[in-house]
Parts: structure tokens; sequence; C-alpha cells
């Protein structure tokens, strides 16, 4: 079939990641329609809409749901995981409902699933998942994505870490070290709350106490938003990989690390650290939870390096470096 008849459809394609995946399907000669709230080219509230370009695609990857760069609230909470069981089943729905189903459906989901980790990196095999909010979401957000019979469709879950580019993750983390805030962050003793309580289905508690005494070694697990695209691309031309893969580099580093590799990278010389104490004031002033730095994320992609995925960003500092050289090109233009 001739590339400019290659039709991919992309749910939640206007934000930082999707952006970059229809910039790349496109670059490909893909015909990338975008479904979203307000289209362009379907909306989540017109299943018809989603049918008509869902029937016929060759892939499709849906990304939508809120972001999760916020406070959880309840009205927050209640919102990050309904706008994703919700666009996840417009789009399980209309594939069942296609003539032509889409060979593949890769669907976003999240490696908070997997336990806090200090002592190895998990894998795809690993079952010992986490408790508590982020994890309840990512897993009734995968049982959505399972749930009904496509025999046609190929689908994997894209368990991802935090993806290094021009989103709110990173310009939290280039903003800390920008103002000499970044030093290492100590996990400890904080006023107990509900916010990270289960959620969903079968909601699940939280792990007592919700703090790690982990001295600023928490695991950092991450990937360059161009080896995010180029997995994409990589299991959609790997007809083997099915299920969960994890969207991480393949080295990862601690807390410690994270903070001097990004005090190098834009060249301030001091980093004052932090301890949770300091730091729940200020990401509650920011409106962001402080477990975007204090959980212990430690994943490592053996679906990708056991089929052969070879990545453009295998180290922290150059990926960085690259991210930092992007947003400068970009401001120039």
């Amino acid at each position: 079939m001739p590339a400019a008849t290659r039709r991919a459809v992309i749910g939640g394609g206007t934000g930082f990641l999707g952006s970059s995946l229809k910039k790349a399907l496109e670059a490909e000669g893909y015909d990338v329609r975008v479904i979203g709230r307000t289209g362009p080219d379907a909306r989540w509230d017109d299943p018809a809409s989603v049918v008509r370009v869902v029937d016929g695609a060759d892939l499709v990857v849906g990304l939508a749901g809120k972001s999760v760069d916020c406070r959880y609230t309840t009205a927050n909470r209640d919102e990050i995981l309904r706008s994703r069981v919700d666009t996840t089943r417009a789009l399980s729905d209309a594939i069942a409902q296609s003539a032509r189903p889409p060979a593949v459906w890769m669907n976003a989901s999240s490696a908070t699933v997997y336990r806090y980790a200090l002592d190895r990196p998990q894998t795809e095999a690993d079952e010992a998942v986490d408790t508590g909010f982020s994890p309840d979401v990512a897993r009734t957000w995968e049982a959505e994505l399972f749930r009904a019979d496509l025999p046609a469709t190929r689908r994997v879950a894209l368990r991802t870490t935090i993806v290094l580019g021009d989103g709110p993750a990173t310009r939290v983390f280039f903003r800390l070290a920008r103002f000499g805030l970044g030093g290492p962050q100590f996990d400890g003793w904080w006023f107990p709350h509900r916010r990270y309580r289960g959620i969903g289905p079968h909601p699940s508690e939280p792990h007592q106490p919700m703090w790690v005494r982990s001295k600023g070694r928490q695991k950092f697990s991450w990937i360059h938003v161009d080896d995010f695209v180029g997995a994409i691309r990589f299991i959609r031309d790997t007809p083997s990989i099915h299920g969960a893969v994890n969207m991480s580099a393949p080295t990862q580093t601690d807390n410690r690390t994270l903070m001097a590799t990004l005090r190098r990278v834009v060249g301030m010389p001091i980093g004052m650290p932090a301890w949770r104490f300091m730091l729940e004031p200020a990401m509650w002033v920011l409106r962001v939870e402080p477990e975007l730095l204090l959980k212990s994320r430690w994943v490592a992609p053996q679906v990708l390096l056991d089929a052969g995925y070879r990545f453009a960003h295998p180290e922290l500092e150059p990926a960085l470096r690259a991210v930092r050289g992007e947003k400068v090109s970009s401001r120039a233009t």
C-alpha cells in the first residue's frame, strides 16, 4: 500500500506528545486524523465521528487524558481517571464497530503502576505493582484497553515514564535548576493526607507511611520525546510486540544525579537541597504534586531492548542538552 494512503489516528493529538507524534507520522506520509474534545477531525462526544476516522485506519494511538500536572483534588482526581477511561472506551468501541479495524492500537499508560523501587529496575515481567491513586489509574486504564474482544487488532499499553521535551515535567526541572533550587530532594515525614487514596472500581490503599527516607537516592526513569516517538514507530513495525511496553530509556539515574546534571546543563553552580517539609508548600504554590520529585521510579525497557530497538538518546545529560538546545532554537525562531 503506498505510504500516502496510510491513515493514522491519534486520540489526544494536540498535546505535547501528540503533536510530536503527528509531525513524525506526517513526515512518513501518513494522513493523520486527530480526535479531541473539539476535533479537529473527530470529537469524543460524537461516537459516529470516532468510528468514521478509526474505520480503515492502519494505526491508532490513544494519548488522551487530563494532565497530571496539577494537585490531586477530588475534582482533578476524578477527571484524571474519567478522561483516560472514557476516551479509551471510545476507541475500543469504535474499533469493535469498524468494518476494517486497525492492525495496531497503542494506548498510553503509566509506569507509576510499578512498586516504589530502590533495589532493582522493574521490567514488564514484574507483577509487584504499587497501590494508591496513580497505580489505580494505570490499572483501570489498561483494563479498558484490553477489555473488549478485538481479534484483528494488536494492542499495546505504553507504560510511559517522564518524557523529556518541551512538556510540563521538563519545564519544572529546568525551572528549579535555573533558580538555584537544583539540589537533591529528600523524602521524609509530612502530615497525613488523602490525596493519594485509591480510585476506580477496585481502589487500593497506599502503603503506609506514604514516604521513604531515600536520602535523595530515589530513582528517576525517563525517555526523550524523540525515543517516545521512535519507539511507537518501532512497535508498529514489530508484530511480535504486544501487551505492556515500558517507555523508558535504557539508563536510569537517581534524584541526586538528575539534579546535578540539570545544574551542569543550565550552568548553575549551586543548588539548594530541599526536604519534604520545604517541598510540600512549594509544590502547593506550583499546583503540582511532590511525587514528581520524590517517588522512586526505576523502570527498564526490557521489551524494547529484547526486540532490538536502538535508542537515539540513551544517556541523561546528552538528552537534557538536546532538549535545552531545541527549546533555545524554538525561541530564536
